[in-house]
């Protein structure tokens, strides 16, 4: 391969870990914009929990946005911390952004299976989906990225 088709691939590379940077912001924001105004979220565990009040409802979505924030933030870290890598030229950082692809995936699988003890999944597929949608471009870069290697 040519050092420019190399560049090339590396600079493509990028670009789809600027975009999962993105789409992981967007991730973590849209549960917040959510609970305002579409409230999929307090709908989903009120049809899984009927008997459950606005209190105990509200409660059960604030623990979810608490822990789709952590999600966000250690994604949007992970990003961060790949793509200096990358800049940088660090053999390693292939590595890291793998591992961390692999970590990614594991927690979307999960977010879109685990069922809660009502027998329904335990977040809203919606929201599952959307922890999905960072995992395009980074395997997308991976994928670039080992080629440009």
């Amino acid at each position: 391969m040519t050092i420019p088709q190399q560049r090339s691939r590396i600079r493509a590379s990028l670009a789809m870990m600027y975009l999962g940077t993105a789409l992981t912001v967007i991730a973590a924001v849209f549960p917040f914009v959510d609970r305002v105004t579409t409230t999929v979220l307090a709908d989903h565990i009120a049809a899984g929990y009927p008997g459950y009040g606005p209190d105990a409802i509200d409660a059960a979505v604030a623990t979810y946005l608490a822990i789709l924030a952590t999600i966000g933030v250690l994604g949007l870290l992970g990003w961060l911390g790949v793509i200096r890598a990358a800049r940088a030229g660090g053999r390693r950082a292939f590595w890291a952004a793998a591992g961390l692809l692999a970590s990614a995936i594991c927690v979307a699988v999960a977010a879109l299976t685990v069922q809660d003890t009502s027998g329904d999944v335990g977040l809203a597929p919606l929201l599952g989906w959307l922890l999905v949608l960072p995992c395009v471009p980074g395997l997308a870069a991976v994928v670039l990225w080992r080629r440009a290697s």
